[in-house]
């Protein structure tokens, strides 16, 4: 049973969630942040304005969307981005040549992809380790050490990392900590609070909500180094348009309901799904038996709307499984309201060679399910059908 916030938290959360830097526009009084679709803004005279020059510098609806994020993450500063990726690669630019990050093993595809094939070959150090095991972390960090990229949970097999031990070891060796808080939304988990440096976000996720934006955020509380990342965010342009952040608004503010609802059919599932005589293992920190489930009861409020888990016949039967499925729809991303379906090794985590995968456990049949909020009795009929022989 996860930890139970008061009312008075929730109301607060849900509230700064509609209003959080989305006031009634002034000019008209609109209630909903307007779409500020412009490249440019009049000046009244060289280099006086109002504000805003250049949308890749500053938009007033990213500005309403950077403020939000921020005040749900516990943060002072929100800086969005045009992708998951374009975030993760412009806190990456913090770094130079010979540096060294220490990274959870289990991590998205794309962001192995990005530190093994891309930021190497510019002299960056990488280690990957079980972060949830913190000696591990202890053993890998050296005086090189610059920063600790932890997911919790983990992409895909949600392994649960203990944030406030993690940043404490990264601080004592001068180093940052980074947490990729996209499983969990800031409904569920908020890493500054427990001491992180820096949050990233695929905004593209839970926050967005709907499956019909692709961004992603960076939230974190130190001045100076939040002015390095803004200036970084105007000089790379990985920066969202106007009616994107618009579509992260709205999907900001019904976060609270749908993860919720997300965390309720998620739960179910992973309970119907580990006495089922096809599943060898199932993956979600809300069974008693996950082994990062005391953690996750400490540090989060909620389990999250991911489910993942290992069918017996490796890749040819989870093959047959996923193709049986008719509510569950088989396509990558996460997070949103409709019940999604993948298998990571040949789908998201594809790009990781295999031998790789096998060293975090990332077995050939393993599922991974974003859990929608459909009617639940209609995804576990689902599921049924579909591991049946």
């Amino acid at each position: 049973m996860a930890k139970k916030r008061s009312n008075r938290q929730k109301n607060r959360f849900a509230t700064r969630a509609i209003h959080a830097g989305q006031e009634p526009e002034a000019a008209t009084g609109a209630i909903t942040v307007p779409i500020y679709q412009t490249s440019t803004f009049a000046q009244s005279a060289p280099g006086v304005h109002k504000g805003y020059d250049y949308s890749r510098t500053d938009n007033p609806t990213r500005t309403a969307l950077q403020k939000a994020l921020a005040s749900l993450e516990s943060a002072k500063y929100g800086l969005a981005f045009s992708s998951g990726m374009g975030a993760a690669i412009t806190a990456m630019l913090l770094f130079k040549q010979g540096d060294h990050i220490v990274s959870s093993r289990d991590v998205y595809g794309g962001t192995h992809r990005l530190f093994r094939q891309v930021l190497e070959s510019f002299g960056l150090k990488f280690t990957f380790v079980e972060t949830s095991n913190v000696k591990e972390i202890e053993r890998a960090v050296t005086q090189r050490t610059r920063l600790l990229w932890v997911e919790s949970p983990t992409n895909p097999l949600l392994r649960i990392t203990d944030i406030r031990v993690a940043a404490r070891i990264a601080h004592r060796h001068r180093a940052l900590c980074l947490v990729d808080n996209t499983f969990a939304s800031p409904f569920f988990q908020r890493p500054l609070e427990m001491g992180a440096d820096l949050v990233l976000h695929s905004t593209t996720k839970y926050i967005g909500g709907h499956a019909d934006i692709v961004g992603g955020a960076l939230c974190l509380n130190d001045r100076a180094l939040y002015q390095r990342l803004k200036f970084l965010q105007n000089a790379v342009g990985a920066t969202p348009s106007p009616f994107d952040c618009f579509l992260a608004l709205r999907g900001v503010k019904t976060l609270v309901l749908r993860m919720r609802e997300h965390e309720r059919n998620a739960a179910q599932i992973a309970s119907y799904l580990k006495d089922h005589h096809r599943v060898r293992r199932v993956y979600y920190p809300g069974l008693t038996g996950h082994p990062g489930h005391e953690i996750a009861v400490a540090q989060m409020d909620g389990f999250g709307g991911m489910v993942s888990f290992e069918v017996r016949g490796g890749l040819a039967q989870a093959r047959r499984v996923v193709g049986r499925l008719k509510i569950f729809k088989i396509a990558e991303s996460l997070g949103g309201v409709e019940s999604l379906v993948e298998l990571p090794a040949i789908m998201t985590h594809a790009s990781i060679p295999k031998e790789e995968r096998k060293k975090a456990g990332l077995d050939d049949g393993l599922i991974r399910l974003s859990v929608g909020i459909e009617s639940i009795e209609d995804l576990i009929a689902d599921l049924k059908q579909g591991l049946s022989r």
